[in-house]
Formats: structure tokens, C-alpha cells, sequence
């Protein structure tokens, strides 16, 4: 009787876990789809039947039976291990079939809705392909494209921000003062002329002074007691016929000499106390500021869209020679500096125009890259301009595929010259174009380039 109840109640577990381990399994083909049902199923089967020979009575001292139960504790175990997984997820191109979406439990509360598999997007192929090594060319003009292009809109609003300004200084010097006869005020610079600009925030306002060539003179600046002879002076004759007050520029001059010093003060007074320059920003959507503490006759002007710094120069343009109001540093006064700008302009053009060539695309990443860099940025403008010039008298090919061989040579130039400490004018040599560069700056200068001939990438590099 008690073996009976024994095994009834025995039967009643089972029952009870099998209606439970079916009930399991009946919900695990809806919810894990019938894959995830076998799993289960196998996997519960395993283990329903080591729960059995653990309840079950067992036959000691009978070999055989536990031989037997051994092995089929061994053969559960591998139907475990060999329990299908769910399949991981393969790259698509090696399934014939596409891929099946999980199911997942419907929401609370809602009614299930049949859902659509769809085979995912295929992902492509992906390799692994070595990065490549740009060339020194296809870092140049990927250098010249992020960093040296001048956004349109400041390419169209500075211009005519400045030409407003050049109106509008125009007519008050026109009124103020009607004796002196200035020339047209015009614009000039790298934005302008495309040599060298790398934003659009710089442009120069030149002024030109009208003498009478019967009443002044040059005087070469070998003559000088500076004895350069980028330096010039202007010289009053003539006196003993033509007495000061002849001419209208007379009130400007130094003993027998047209100062440009003086001349530069008087519109530097003008300029800072007697223009009406918030008036004018406010007419020109802009505000305007004249530098107080420069020697230079320089406005600084915020616009929406754009910042300039706009420089006033005197020019004195007489006998083939363009000189301007800009003294060298100390206490010389009244020299006029001979400027090569207009001259160098028109002859890389010019050059340019002959063989097609590349030299103003060099010059403005030559002039971006010097204008950025701390050791290097008095090199900018004619200095670079020249070493092109004097290189385009030696090397014809000028090509845009050879712009990466004439870069690195134009370095090994510059190299040569910081060591002499010359580099003499293309349209002077009698001028050494480094000789205000203090000895330090020459040597950190040719330092740095020296190092840029083998790894021309230093220049490439932010600042």
C-alpha cells in the first residue's frame, strides 16, 4: 500500500510537471517561433529525464543498472551539448535564404498583428583596403582648398566695402582740402590682385600725390644717408626761380625734401579727429575705427559679413618708380620707399599667360603658409614673389603637374639666399630684399625651411 502511494504520488509530480513542462512548451512555439520551441524542447527533455532518475529508485549492487544509468547520463549530457543554437547572424551573401526577423511577445493589451519578414538591406562587402599615402602634390592642393580659399561672400563684400570707403575719404579730402591735388584714390592688394590672399581682411587705399615734374627731383637712395637704394628722396628745385609756395606740396617740405613723414602725420590727424567715421560705418552698415597709436594711416572696420583692415598710402608715382610714404623704422625721416608691387603683379601674370603656368597658385600658398606661420611670416609678399621670378628665369615648366618639384625648389632657393643673407631684386639687383631681417630671424628662418626641403609636410601642418 505505501509502494503504491509512493508511486501515484510519484505519478502525480510527473503529471504535474509535465502538464507545466507542456504548457511551457505549447507558449515557447508561439513565442520563439518554432526553432526556439525545438530548442527548448530538447533541452527540457534533458532535463525531465535527469529529474527522473534522480526521484527513481535506485538498484544498488547491481552493476549493470548503474552501467546503464551512467551511459544514459552521458548520452543526456551530449543531447544537451548538441542542442541546436539560434543562428547567428550571417553576412548575407552566404544565406540562400533570407533571413528570418525574431519574433517578439506582443504588447499588453494589444492584439498580435502578423508581421511581415523581411530580409534585411544587405550590408556591402567591406575590405580592408591600406590607407594611402597622398603625394606631396595632392597635399598641396588639398591645403590650398581647405585652408587659402577666400569665401565668396567676403570675395564680393570686401571689395565693395572698400570702394565705399575709398568714395566716401575721397570726398572729404576733395572739400577739406581743395589746394592739394591728390589723384584718384584707388584699390590694391593680394585680395585684388590674387597673389597671396588668405582671408579677406586685408586691403591697401592708395593715394596718389601729383607733383610737377618741373619742381621736383629723385634723388637715389645709394645717395642717402641710409645707402639703400630701395629708399628714395624727393627733392625741391629749382628754388632760386620757383620759390616755396610755387608748388602746393611745398607746406610738406623738410629742408630741401617732400617729407613723407609729415605728409603722413597731417592725414594721420585728419584721418583720427576731423572725419566723421560714425556716420560713414553707419551709412556703410558697418563701424569704423581709425588705429590711434599706429604710425600707419590704418582703418579698422567690423561688418557683418566681413573684417578689414584697410591701409591708407601716399603713393608718388614719377620717373618709372613707384614710391611710397612708408620711411624705414628709427629716426630717418622723408625717405620714400620704392615698392615693386605693381611690377611684380604684372610679370607673374604676364609669365603665366606665356606657358600656362602654375607661379600665382604657388605664390599663394608660398604667402598663406609664410603669413601663418610665427618664424616665417616676414617672408610673405615680394620677398616670395622675387625667389619666383628669379626660379622662372631657370625653370620653364611651370605646369600645374609640376606644382609639388617647383614648391620644394622654391624652399631650396630661399635656403640659399637666408645663408648669403641676400636676395636681391629681380628689378634691382643692386637691392637686398632681407636687408632689415635681423641675423636670428634669418638663421630660425633658414632653419626651419632647411628642415622642410626633406619634409615639406611641417609647412602643411595647423599652427
Amino acid at each position: 500500500m505505501a509502494e503504491f502511494t509512493h508511486q501515484r504520488g510519484k505519478r502525480q509530480e510527473d503529471g504535474g510537471l509535465g502538464n507545466i513542462l507542456d504548457v511551457l512548451l505549447a507558449n515557447a512555439r508561439l513565442v520563439l517561433g518554432v526553432s526556439g520551441a525545438a530548442v527548448l524542447a530538447i533541452a527540457t527533455l534533458a532535463v525531465k529525464r535527469l529529474i527522473d532518475r534522480a526521484t527513481s529508485p535506485r538498484d544498488e549492487g547491481d552493476p549493470k543498472a548503474e552501467q546503464k544509468t551512467l551511459e544514459e547520463s552521458w548520452q543526456d549530457l551530449a543531447l544537451i551539448k548538441a542542442t541546436p543554437k539560434p543562428p547567428k547572424k550571417q553576412r548575407r551573401e552566404d544565406l540562400s535564404e533570407p533571413l528570418l526577423s525574431p519574433a517578439r511577445p506582443p504588447a499588453p493589451g494589444k492584439a498580435r498583428e502578423p508581421r511581415v519578414c523581411s530580409a534585411p538591406p544587405e550590408s556591402p562587402q567591406v575590405e580592408s583596403i591600406p590607407p594611402r599615402c597622398l603625394t606631396l602634390q595632392e597635399k598641396l592642393l588639398s591645403h590650398y582648398s581647405s585652408r587659402l580659399a577666400v569665401p565668396k561672400v567676403q570675395v564680393s563684400v570686401a571689395p565693395q566695402l572698400a570702394r565705399s570707403i575709398c568714395t566716401q575719404l575721397q570726398n572729404f579730402l576733395r572739400s577739406k582740402c581743395p589746394e592739394l591735388p591728390f589723384g584718384r584714390l584707388f584699390l590694391s592688394g593680394p585680395l585684388l590682385d590674387g597673389l597671396g590672399a588668405l582671408a579677406a581682411d586685408h586691403i591697401h587705399l592708395m593715394l596718389p600725390v601729383v607733383l610737377d615734374t618741373t619742381l621736383w627731383s629723385l634723388i637715389p637712395g645709394e645717395e642717402t644717408v641710409v645707402r639703400n637704394p630701395q629708399y628714395w628722396l624727393i627733392k625741391r628745385t629749382d628754388l632760386e626761380y620757383f620759390p616755396r609756395g610755387c608748388s602746393p606740396w611745398d607746406r610738406f617740405i623738410v629742408g630741401q625734401y617732400l617729407s613723407s613723414n609729415v605728409l603722413t602725420e597731417t592725414l594721420h590727424k585728419m584721418l583720427v579727429a576731423s572725419i566723421n567715421w560714425p556716420a560713414i560705418g553707419s551709412l556703410l552698415g558697418s563701424v569704423i575705427h581709425p588705429v590711434v597709436a599706429s604710425r600707419e594711416l590704418k582703418l579698422e572696420v567690423k561688418h557683418d559679413q566681413v573684417e578689414l583692415s584697410v591701409n591708407l598710402f601716399p603713393v608718388v608715382e614719377m620717373e618709372d618708380k613707384v614710391l611710397l610714404a612708408r620711411p624705414p623704422e628709427g629716426l630717418v625721416e622723408n625717405l620714400w620707399l620704392e615698392s615693386f608691387y605693381k611690377a611684380e603683379v604684372s610679370k607673374v601674370k604676364e609669365l603665366d599667360a606665356g606657358d600656362a603656368g602654375a607661379r600665382q597658385h604657388c605664390l599663394r600658398i608660398l604667402n598663406g603658409i609664410c603669413k601663418s606661420h610665427p618664424a616665417l611670416h616676414k617672408l610673405s609678399g615680394s620677398p616670395l614673389t622675387h625667389v619666383v621670378l628669379h626660379l622662372s628665369a631657370t625653370s620653364s615648366d611651370w605646369a600645374e603637374e609640376s606644382l609639388a618639384d617647383r614648391f620644394q625648389q622654391v624652399l631650396e632657393e630661399l635656403v640659399g639666399y637666408l645663408e648669403k643673407g641676400v636676395l636681391p631684386s629681380y628689378f634691382n639687383h643692386k637691392i637686398n630684399l632681407f636687408c632689415e631681417l635681423l641675423e636670428e630671424e634669418i638663421d630660425e628662418m633658414g632653419f626651419m625651411l632647411y628642415r622642410a626641403i626633406s619634409e615639406p609636410e611641417l609647412l602643411l601642418r595647423e599652427k
